[in-house]
């Protein structure tokens, strides 16, 4: 979208394409990895968009919304994210600008978990306010469940995790240049919170449950990897999450654009 000009953006978008709404984050992806893990999530949805207008539907990429929403990386310096009520407004205010010119083919490409929730209520919010259904594809949650196909589940479970898999196989294919392999840590073990086992970010396990706390990364891992095995990541990995990810989204607009959209 921010290479179009003037005019050739409004012939385009008389045609109501699908706009791919992109979102990431800028937070610790561990000592190895690059901060901006938005520029993951950016190439992706180009490449989503690209697969999805050659196969016959017209697909434009916004342009990236790079901070995501405040969760458990506060601790950490350099990092920015908006507050969960700034992130909603933010996506209320995007979605309102498109819907005023007719613009309702809108799917959100989402590289963050700590957006999940202020995207919910943002397009639930549409849904009830416009009768427009904007879905979302959580990038790296699909990713997890395509890793046992690519690397076997055995190797998928000790491989992934944040700091790990998929995220930083997908980097390492795609920014080779931004890695930095000489700083790839060895899986830390479990830290603990009230003598409990921090199993994942906020949560914590007691007898056969887990319990939330409101505990930031640096409590539960302090060097940004949580339960994966960053020694375990390769730009193969990466390449072939890459490949699933942008054809899976490119059938899905087709998918969208068939069904109503």
């Amino acid at each position: 979208m921010s290479e179009l000009t003037g005019g050739e953006a409004l012939a385009i978008y008389a045609r109501n394409p699908v706009i791919l709404l992109l979102m990431g984050s800028h937070e610790d992806q561990g000592p190895h990895a690059p901060m901006g893990d938005y520029l993951s999530a950016d190439a992706i949805a180009e490449r989503i968009g690209r697969r999805a207008t050659e196969g016959g539907v017209e697909t434009l990429v916004a342009p990236v919304l790079p901070f995501g929403g405040a969760d458990y990386f506060g601790a950490m310096p350099g990092g920015i994210a908006l507050e969960q009520a700034t992130l909603r407004a933010v996506l209320t205010d995007m979605f309102a600008c498109l819907l005023r010119h007719g613009l309702t083919r809108l799917i959100v490409i989402n590289g963050h978990g700590g957006n999940v929730q202020a995207v919910h209520d943002a397009t639930q919010q549409v849904l009830r306010k416009h009768g427009v259904l904007i879905p979302s594809l959580y990038l790296w949650r699909i990713g997890y469940g395509l890793l046992p196909d690519i690397l076997g589940a055995d190797m998928a479970k000790r491989a992934a995790g944040h700091g790990a898999d998929p995220l930083t196989s997908v980097a390492m294919h795609l920014f080779p240049h931004l890695m930095r392999p000489d700083l790839v840590p060895s899986p830390s073990p479990l830290y603990q919170v009230m003598g409990l086992d921090a199993v994942s970010f906020g949560n914590v396990h007691f007898e056969d449950v887990e319990i939330q706390v409101p505990v930031e990364y640096d409590a539960m891992a302090p060097n940004g990897i949580r339960n994966g095995d960053p020694r375990l990541c390769s730009p193969e990995t990466g390449a072939a999450l890459v490949e699933r990810l942008t054809e899976l989204g490119a059938r899905f607009a087709r998918h969208y654009v068939e069904h109503g959209a």
